[in-house]
């Protein structure tokens, strides 16, 4: 299989094969730039030359001598190398030279353009010549009475240029090659900078990679929410704004302490703690919190935290909760049920019939009692099965259920299942708080409906609750017994607060507390 290039090494090769061709572009334009500035710097000197030649007493006087040649001929030539010219010819108006480099072309008609320079002006020009290809100019020569009496032409060849930019070149050459080093050595280290970044992973790779982490945080059913090491938040799936109720794009790149989060999640982020299948809550949401510090080569990156609703799976297990005590207490009153029927059973054999009957009359009579009293005053049929199924279970425990006889509470004022958590809650709690007292035991329920509103009172004769701590019996997680409890109060709160009702918790008259949660009814 061919090995396919990451994203570095292709961007390592492009950055080299761009910075090769700017490179190289401006070498060209350097060396195009360096041959016209010394073609310019050419033209200048030699203007130079032949105005100094030109304006020469020297000059003047060979012009008019009977031999100008045996006159000019030495001057020109000692100028010419003094200027490190290619020619310096002094010429008859007619173009006739006077001097020439090679003393054969003496005499010879110059070549080049002269007519401006004959009317007083000045000729520069690139014109090939008897030398080949040259820089020239030429200037008139004139006598005292501004009269043009000769010219002298100055010229440097093309070669000569050429040779002296071939000097220049080893220098061009070592800044090209520095520059492209450089740039080079800079495209490499950027190249394993972000090699180490994406992991030497190929754009198809990434792609993959890409497709299939956005599909699995779309479609995966947790909620997921991931947090940096600055406790800014990097990233939360659609689930994670679904359960946490944020909206919008901006929740990102944020700090935790900026969102609008429910307390025990924003505690949970800040302090990055690792935590294990912890119950929080989230509005009118049981979650499960799982966070864990993630870590890459040993660097801790932040932390991830998952959430799973079990809002549904906490109100299956309670009503599991209240139907396994139901079960315990039918199995217990069964027994005893049994216990009593062999007694019955037993009197009737021994010919005493009279108190076998007083006795089972009895125990129909307070069992239809209770009955009686729980239907008559409670109507809504889910609300008098759990208060029965809690009275057996409070009898089961030792423990006297008594439904208020001023209870009122017919079915429509209220979803039942909150109903259920309401009272199914405040019942446990105040079984839990009575439990570890000596007898008598005793829990008084009192629930009534009105037009506005719906009052659930329960009240025992526990230990009681201290003032101080009823704003945090509310909250998830506090209990006065063993860890892990602490949830059945906070979901009463959180019935509340959905309804914008109140829940108050006072001292009863013969010690213990009094909770009562008010509930508004809503048209």
């Amino acid at each position: 299989m061919t090995r396919r290039w990451s994203i570095a090494g292709q961007l390592f090769a492009l950055q080299v094969l761009v910075v090769t061709l700017l490179v190289a572009g401006g070498s060209v334009a350097a060396v195009l730039l360096a041959r016209s500035d010394a073609r310019d710097a050419a033209t200048e000197e030699v203007l130079a030359v032949a105005e100094t030649v030109a304006h020469s007493p020297n000059v003047i006087e060979g012009l008019r001598s009977a031999n100008p040649t045996s006159r000019l001929q030495p001057y020109a030539e000692s100028i010419r190398r003094a200027t490190v010219t290619d020619f310096v010819v002094v010429m008859a108006p007619d173009r006739t030279r006077y001097t020439h480099p090679e003393p054969d072309r003496i005499g010879e008609p110059f070549v080049g353009t002269i007519g401006p320079a004959l009317a007083g002006g000045i000729v520069t020009e690139t014109y090939v010549g008897t030398l080949g290809e040259s820089v020239r100019a030429v200037v008139p020569v004139r006598d005292t009475d501004n009269e043009i009496v000769g010219l002298v032409s100055v010229g440097i060849t093309t070669e000569a240029i050429n040779r002296k930019l071939l000097r220049q070149a080893p220098a061009v050459a070592i800044a090209t090659a520095a520059a492209l080093a450089l740039a080079a050595a800079g495209a490499w280290l950027l190249s394993r900078r972000l090699r180490r970044q994406t992991h030497g992973l190929g754009p198809a790779e990434m792609t993959r990679m890409y497709e299939y982490y956005d599909a699995v945080l779309h479609s995966v059913r947790e909620g997921l929410v991931v947090v940096d090491r600055d406790r800014r938040v990097a990233l939360v799936n659609d689930e994670g704004r679904r359960l946490l109720g944020l909206a919008g794009d901006g929740v990102t790149d944020r700090p935790v302490g900026e969102l609008d989060l429910p307390p025990a999640v924003a505690e949970l982020l800040g302090s990055g703690r690792p935590a294990d299948d912890e119950p929080v809550l989230a509005g009118d949401r049981v979650l499960v919190a799982n966070q864990q510090v993630t870590r890459f080569d040993g660097r801790p990156l932040g932390t991830v935290l998952t959430l799973r609703d079990h809002t549904e799976l906490r109100s299956l297990t309670g009503e599991l909760d209240s139907v396994r005590g139901l079960t315990e207490a039918l199995r217990s009153q069964a027994h005893e049920a049994a216990n009593r029927l062999h007694t019955v059973l037993t009197l009737i054999e021994l010919g005493r019939t009279d108190e076998a009957v007083r006795l089972a009359t009895e125990e129909l009579a307070l069992a239809q009692e209770l009955t009686d009293q729980v239907v008559g005053a409670v109507t809504e049929p889910a609300l008098a099965a759990l208060l029965l199924g809690k009275s057996a279970q409070a009898s089961e425990r030792g423990v006297d259920l008594v439904v208020d006889r001023e209870s009122h509470l017919d079915p429509g004022p209220l979803p039942v299942r909150d109903l259920l958590t309401v009272v199914g809650n405040l019942v446990d709690n105040a079984l839990e708080a009575v439990a570890g007292i000596d007898p008598p035991r005793r829990v008084t329920v009192y629930a009534r409906s009105s037009d506005d509103e719906v009052v659930v009172r329960v009240t025992d004769n526990g230990p009681g609750l201290d003032p101080g701590q009823v704003a945090d019996a509310f909250r998830r997680g506090w209990s006065t017994k063993r860890a892990g409890r602490g949830l059945g109060l906070a979901l009463v709160g959180q019935v509340v607060e959905r309804y914008g009702g109140s829940y108050t918790v006072t001292a009863a008259p013969e010690g213990g507390a009094v909770f009562t949660v008010r509930l508004p009814v809503r048209s």
